[in-house]
């Protein structure tokens, strides 16, 4: 019930923003389009790799190569000036790295982590040539995680390691950032490619590790930062009338 309702209010906050900032604004046109972004952890911007150690037991998790695919909706406010939203699916990746010391005992596992994101962008143009612009936009999206992550390892014997990613707050708030170029046509559309920047304001979960040899345990845990860098390519579809009945108050155009 919680999932549905956190999707609900998600849905409702979206649709009241593009309806208020873009819709609203009919000398300027409003455009939907497509994105998808390999996302590549970084040092510049956050922690990919997180490492605890308690006693004999030590384990390393680091962030790796993940994507992000999703709709965008770019709300003209004025010639040089749009709201940019949207809604994506994000999938992160991880590996772990569990070793206990003096005993020649250590593993290695996979986490993959699932998350939904509605940014919301202030976004100004700069326009280079009649079909070259450049752009950049500054904003917050709101995330949805759904669901805690986990693994059980086995390294052999009696030894067992668990690995827990705990999700405190299903929603949260990161930071967004863009820089970007694209080449507009009429007939064909936005062809866009640039960068994004996002760091979480808080952890995207706890992960809390556990090392057990029959009765005997390790509990430890640490907090994942998430940030990223991204390499962005959108496709805007172009804004067409056709001839004949027309709709109207449409998010096209």
């Amino acid at each position: 019930m919680e999932m549905v309702r956190n999707t609900r209010y998600i849905f409702y906050f979206l649709f009241i923003t593009i309806h208020f900032f873009g819709f609203g604004q009919r000398n300027v046109p409003s455009y939907f389009g497509i994105q998808l972004k390999p996302i590549f952890p970084t040092r510049f911007i956050g922690e990919p790799t997180l490492s605890l150690n308690d006693k004999e037991f030590s384990t390393t998790i680091t962030q790796k190569t993940g994507y992000s695919f999703g709709g965008t909706i770019r709300a003209g406010i004025t010639p040089l000036i749009s709201l940019e939203t949207g809604i994506n699916f994000n999938q992160r990746y991880f590996n772990i790295d569990m070793s206990i010391a003096d005993s020649g005992v250590f593993a290695k596992n996979d986490l993959s982590f699932i998350s939904y994101d509605i940014p919301i962008n202030g976004l100004v143009y700069v326009q280079l040539t009649d079909e070259f612009y450049m752009n950049a936009s500054l904003g917050l999206a709101l995330v949805f995680k759904p669901t805690h992550i986990g693994t059980v390892t086995n390294p052999g014997g009696s030894f067992s390691f668990t690995h827990t990613g705990l999700v405190n707050r299903k929603t949260a708030f990161e930071l967004n950032a863009n820089f970007g170029f694209e080449y507009r046509t009429k007939k064909w559309g936005f062809f866009y490619i640039g960068g994004t920047g996002r760091v979480p304001f808080s952890p995207i979960f706890d992960l809390i590790a556990q090392y057990k040899y029959q009765g005997y345990k390790i509990n430890t845990r640490g907090e994942v930062d998430g940030s990223f860098l991204s390499i962005d390519f959108k496709y805007f579809f172009p804004n067409i009338k056709n001839s004949g009945l027309q709709f109207q108050n449409g998010p096209i155009e």
